[in-house]
């Protein structure tokens, strides 16, 4: 029997909130003429994808590379790996932060000296079909062994030492990352993407913001991050406190992986289904923010941007799939440097060898192409979990049956007896519980959309739910966590919010 939950304020599903904030793939490629480029952004700190359709145009684009700040992160670079199928990019959140207004900074917590390091490391992959992205997150603290160099600053030459990964870029900078990752991974990076927190929020805002759905209450007092159950639209800043949020739960970097993969899920599905791919005016916008904000390799720009957008169309979700490195060691320790994270060599090597050669990360599921299921929705208390009772509160014959039938099919412990309620005139769906099992309540109100939640005390484990005239639908649920463990593999559809 599931333990008694700490009561918190009743609540409903709550209604989206409103940001705060106002708001080459195909043609000849300089290294690899005949692969498709393409660029996926974003993640915590990292750049959005965006753009174009034909019916845009290269006119459209005209003017908007001379914004790209460049870097050469490729430099001098000998002995990569080889190359595989498809593309690879290196997507890179700084914590520059120096164009920040003081106001915003304030708000969005982002006081104190940036440590010139990465935030956010992901390698994105895109399949040689261009109808898969595989992203695998890298965390920043992971133990690695950096090549000879000289340091950025200082111009001293280094020999070949251990550190953690996201110091590569403090003492190297993108040429010292690119080829610490190819090191690490065996995996050749074809583009270099990086923005720091003020691109990141930026293109958010030009995006209209991003919805993202949580099914418990998520506060960080760190980042200001402060959510309540439900689904919410994102403005720039406040996804960067979501990107940036460690201390939500006990799983610190790692937890924060997971919700940079969630964002990422979250804003694929914005670019390919609000409009943005479609609409001249909201294209512009979007690309020249983007492209005026980011850092990118010489070969990366206007015309790899709109073949990208032209490749996205046809992009769902379910197209993307996510990944961090599987964990050896989560707490190695390296003299000088303190507490690592140390890989598992041989799981993380067959994962980057799946990227290599083109093959999908995650197993094919029912219903993610084809769309005869819709995604399920998070939420806090496993359905299995959750004992339910139905009363047919309304004169429609059957309506207690079907809804226990729903609810049973996505996995609500119903008690297969529903019965009538007391009033036979209710117009919107009520469901009662007792507050010591209010996350339990919260579940089976995700599954109603548009119910009411009433805590009724004494009222036991038992969720009661008195079907109302309003009744449509039950909405699948699973779980909050589809993780296998923390390095699962999913898919884009299986963390973002339902429709």
């Amino acid at each position: 029997m599931p333990q008694p939950h700490r009561p918190t304020r009743p609540a409903g599903p709550s209604r989206p909130q409103r940001a705060r904030r106002g708001g080459g793939v195909g043609g000849p490629a300089r290294r690899r003429g005949e692969r498709p480029r393409w660029g996926v952004r974003l993640a915590a700190g990292l750049a959005v994808v965006v753009l174009g359709s034909g019916a845009v145009g290269h006119a459209v684009m005209t003017g908007l590379d001379t914004g790209i700040e460049r870097v050469d992160p490729f430099k001098d670079m000998k002995n990569r790996p080889q190359a595989g199928h498809g593309l690879n990019f290196l997507l890179v959140g700084t914590d520059g932060r120096e164009k920040i207004t003081p106001e915003e900074k304030r708000e969005y917590r982002l006081g104190g000296a940036p440590c010139r390091c990465t935030d956010t490391i992901m390698l994105v992959h895109l399949s040689a079909d261009k109808e898969r992205a595989s992203v695998i997150s890298l965390p920043r603290d992971s133990y690695a062994e950096v090549p000879a160099h000289r340091d950025l600053v200082t111009g001293k030459a280094h020999r070949a030492h251990s550190l953690k990964l996201n110091a590569a870029y403090a003492e190297g900078g993108p040429n010292l990352t690119v080829r610490t990752v190819e090191s690490m991974t065996r995996v050749k990076i074809d583009h270099y993407l990086e923005v720091d927190f003020t691109s990141f929020m930026k293109t958010v805002d030009a995006m209209g913001g991003v919805d993202i759905c949580t099914a418990k209450t998520m506060r960080d007092p760190n980042t200001g991050l402060d959510l309540l159950p439900g689904t919410h639209r994102l403005s720039g800043g406040q996804a960067l406190q979501y990107v940036r949020s460690r201390h939500v739960d006990g799983a610190s970097d790692l937890g924060r992986m997971q919700r940079q993969q969630r964002f990422i899920a979250a804003l694929i599905k914005q670019a390919t289904g609000g409009g943005v791919l479609l609409n001249p005016v909201k294209f512009k916008e979007v690309s020249s923010t983007l492209l005026g904000s980011v850092r990118a390799d010489k070969d990366f720009g206007s015309e790899q941007m709109l073949a990208l957008g032209q490749a996205m169309r046809d992009f769902t979700p379910s197209s993307s799939e996510f990944a961090s490195v599987p964990i050896g060691d989560p707490s190695f320790r390296l003299k000088g440097i303190g507490s690592t994270v140390k890989w598992d060599e041989p799981k993380a090597a067959k994962l980057f060898e799946a990227l290599r050669e083109d093959r999908p990360l995650a197993p094919a599921r029912p219903g993610t192409t084809g769309g005869s299921r819709p995604a399920a929705v998070p939420v806090d208390v496993p359905p299995q979990q959750i004992r339910v009772q139905v009363e047919n509160g309304t004169r429609i014959d059957g309506l207690g049956g079907r809804v226990d039938t729903a609810l049973r099919a996505t996995g609500f412990d119903t008690t297969r007896a529903p019965g009538n309620g007391a009033s036979r005139d209710v117009k919107r769906t009520v469901i009662t519980y007792d507050p010591r099992w209010d996350r339990s309540a919260r579940s089976v109100a995700t599954a109603l959309p548009g119910s009411e939640l009433r805590a009724v005390a004494g009222q036991g484990r038992t969720v009661l739910v008195i079907a109302g005239a309003d009744y449509s639908k039950v909405v699948p649920v699973r779980a909050e966590d589809p993780y296998q463990g923390a390095f699962g593999v999913v898919t884009g559809d299986q963390v973002v919010c339902g429709t």
